[in-house]
């Protein structure tokens, strides 16, 4: 039995600039009916000022695509090198960082 291979491969450029990859230790996530907005942030110590690097725009389809996505790339990351710690566990609705600066509530 023969299998039908009619699928396209997607082909991705990458460019240079691209690759080099931009550091965030702050994502703030905000959503409208038709759209998910996440803000990566580079935050310093110290700082008063935190910069926004990149702003990605998904549909809420496409976010939850990402979301399933990160969820297994974690579940396989912690099944070769361990849990992750986090520096304090999140309440349930409390908003989420991925830094560990304890920001008061509203704070960027």
């Amino acid at each position: 039995m023969e299998e039908n291979n009619n699928q396209q491969q997607l082909q991705i450029e990458l460019k240079p600039e691209v690759a080099e990859g931009t550091y965030s230790n702050l994502a703030i996530i905000t959503h409208s009916s038709s759209e998910v907005v996440t803000d990566f942030i580079q935050m310093m110590p110290g700082m008063q000022k935190a910069q926004v690097k990149s702003r990605i725009i998904m549909a809420p389809e496409h976010a939850k695509r990402l979301l399933l996505a990160l969820q297994d790339n974690i579940r396989k990351y912690e099944a070769q090198f361990g849990t992750i710690k986090l520096a304090q566990p999140q309440q349930q609705g409390e908003g989420r960082t991925i830094a560990p600066f304890h920001l008061k509530k509203g704070e960027a």
